[in-house]
This record gives C-alpha cells, structure tokens and sequence, in this order.
C-alpha cells in the first residue's frame, strides 16, 4: 500500500532529473542566452576595437560614451533609458527562468537566500569587494590613458534633468544584475553541469567579461579579466551572487556619479579626465 511520502517520490525524482537539461541542450541554451546578451556585446566590442585602431585620430584621443542620451526631447529622453534598462533584465529573466526548470529553486543556484539580514551582510561584502576591485581599476585607467591605448570614457551623456542622476543609479545597477548575473552566476553554473573543471569555467567567465569591455581598449579589458577572475572565483566558493551585484553597482554607481559631483581640476590631476 503506498503513503502519500511514497507517492511523493516519483514526482520529487523526476524533478531532480529534469532540472538540468542533456549536455547538448545545455550547449544550445549557452549560445542562445550569450547570443542574445554578453556574447552578442563581447563581439561587437572586439570589431569595435578592430576600428578604433584603424580609424583615425590613435585609440589614446577617442572617447566613448556609456549613458548617451537617446532623445532631443527631455520626456522622451527618460521614457526611452527607462525602457532601455528594462530590455537590458530580459536576458536576466530568461536565464532565471532557465536555471529554475524542473522545479529548482533559482534562489539557491544563485545564493539569493537567507532574507535581508543576509542581503545585509551580502551589501557589506560586495562593498569591500568594490574597494578593492576599484582603487587599482582607477589607477589601471589612467596608466592606460598615459600610454595611449584607453579612450576617455565619459560615464554620462544625459541632460542636465531633473531624471539624469536616478537613470544613472538605475543604469549601474541594472548592468551589475545583468553582468553578474549572466557571466558568472548563470554561465559558472551551466559550465559545471557541463563538467567543465571549476577554474577553466571561472576563466571562461573571465575571459567573458574581459572581452566585452574591449571598446574600451586591451588595458581596460585585462583588467576586467582579472576582475572576473576575482569574481567568478569568489561565486565559485561561496555560492553567494549577491555580493558581486553589490560591488558591481557600487563601482558603476561611483564611476557614473562621481564625475558629476567631483571637480573637474581633480580628475584633471589624477589622469581620468
């Protein structure tokens, strides 16, 4: 005679077997998900820096603009970056809801557990991260500025509106929960069920992360490498993404804010301007 617990067990099995697709759908699901996101910037990025050394005046006097404005009209302006950053989570929905298949809980794949008072202690941990990934990402740009292989990156091409800072704050947080999300948390964890050792999929975030930021040139993108590195390595361990979308919005909302509250003779003596 079977009891409910026994009932259960089927069901509960099946779900464990389902909740991580065949390899070769799991390869598919990593080109489709990288295609259509990380991946998709990660080329666009290198043709990017392909054109930028063959174009005239040298890579050193470019500039690129992360956060232009997308509108001559101001209401229209902020309707457009607000609808921008929402199309930038859809890739982070799709691999939420791709992580969860088969009934697993995507709060534990992630390590988005524990309430607030772990986001507490996640937001304190990103922020050390942020000190320490920040500090030396400042002084790498402008050595590479020095040397003439950065561009100046102006973090802010809004109008001077009402909006411009709150789209800024939003746009720093978005890309920590788009890149951390997909390049290390989701990518790290399709890697391992792919049985990729643990460090060549940390190095394959790495090298993920590096590429997109090659528009920016090669220095800034090693760094980012070894950003990944730290980052990839850190999820790797603990199991917690929270602390890395922390730091990611801390070191984005300071680079994108900073500019505007600093003045600009300072930026001027410390090479980043």
């Amino acid at each position: 005679m079977d009891t409910s617990a026994d009932a259960a067990r089927p069901a509960t099995a099946s779900a464990a077997q389902t909740a991580v697709p065949s390899r070769r759908r799991l390869k598919v699901e990593i080109v489709i998900v990288l295609g259509l996101s990380l991946g998709y910037y990660a080329i666009s990025a290198a043709i990017t820096l392909v054109e930028r050394y063959l174009a005239e005046p040298a890579i050193g006097q470019q500039s690129t603009t992360l956060n232009p404005s997308r509108s001559q009209i101001d209401y229209l302006d902020l309707l457009s970056q607000v609808v921008r950053q929402a199309y930038l989570l859809m890739p982070v929905a799709l691999v939420m809801y791709l992580l969860s298949m088969g009934g697993r809980s995507v709060h534990r794949v992630l390590g988005l557990t524990g309430g607030w008072k772990a986001a507490g202690a996640d937001a304190l941990r990103g922020l050390a991260l942020a000190a320490c990934i920040g500090l030396p990402g400042l002084a790498l740009y402008a050595v590479s500025r020095a040397m003439g292989q950065t561009v100046r990156i102006d973090t802010s091409g809004l109008p001077d509106a009402w909006w411009a800072a709150t789209i800024l704050l939003l746009s720093a947080a978005v890309a920590g929960v788009l890149e951390e999300t997909v390049a290390v948390g989701y990518l790290v964890t399709r890697l391992k069920e792919l049985a990729w050792a643990p460090y060549a999929a940390i190095a394959a975030s790495a090298l993920l992360r590096g590429a997109y930021h090659l528009y920016q040139g090669w220095p800034m993108a090693l760094g980012n490498v070894v950003m990944g590195l730290v980052f990839a390595y850190w999820f790797h361990r603990t199991g917690r993404l929270g602390p890395l979308i922390a730091a990611h919005w801390t070191l984005d909302a300071v680079s994108f804010i900073g500019p505007e509250l600093v003045p600009a003779a300072w930026l001027e003596s410390l090479g980043v301007a």
